[in-house]
């Protein structure tokens, strides 16, 4: 640390003799790296997690459904309300499932935010089959993160050595 100006001699995400640090994923935190630290019960965990809450959102839904029956507010309209909950959840499930294998647009995503949460059930269970082969979002941050370090052990091999030892040509 400089003690000028209080700012690290190093870039940010990155320390002096360790390189670049792994992000980390929710519910994982770093545990995805070398998958230790209950990575497994944690992958478990987030499938039943993410499929015991997608079925009592269902139950909720089945019960909002029988609602419109009762009112008797007329076919249509129940089966607009159907339609619609189905093409925003396979929607949301596309969108959450191509958020694993790359960056979302911050634009698009704040302009996708109201579909999102009306079709969370395709995103609950995006995340309920990418944790059955990896933690959702692993492949993405595991990319990124080897890509960090190859370009960290580039500049740290470029730079070994000490510069004022260097022959000067005369």
């Amino acid at each position: 640390m400089s003690d000028e100006t209080g700012t690290t001699d190093t870039p940010a995400g990155s320390t002096p003799s360790t390189g670049p640090r792994p992000e980390p994923l929710r519910f994982f935190g770093t545990t995805w790296v070398d998958h230790d630290g209950g990575y497994t019960a944690r992958r478990i965990g987030v499938a039943v997690g993410s499929l015991a809450v997608a079925a009592a959102v269902c139950l909720v839904l089945r019960l909002a459904y029988e609602g419109l029956q009762i009112a008797a507010i007329g076919r249509f309209v129940t089966l607009l309300m159907v339609v619609m909950f189905a093409i925003c959840s396979a929607l949301a499930f596309r969108h959450t499932w191509d958020g694993f294998t790359r960056r979302p647009d911050p634009e698009r995503q704040a302009s996708l935010r109201g579909l999102l949460a009306i079709g969370f059930i395709g995103s609950l269970l995006a995340y309920f089959f990418r944790s059955l082969t990896e933690a959702p979002g692993e492949k993405l941050h595991r990319e990124e993160y080897e890509a960090a370090r190859e370009q960290h052990e580039k500049r740290a091999t470029r730079r070994s050595g000490n510069p004022l030892k260097k022959r000067r040509r005369s």
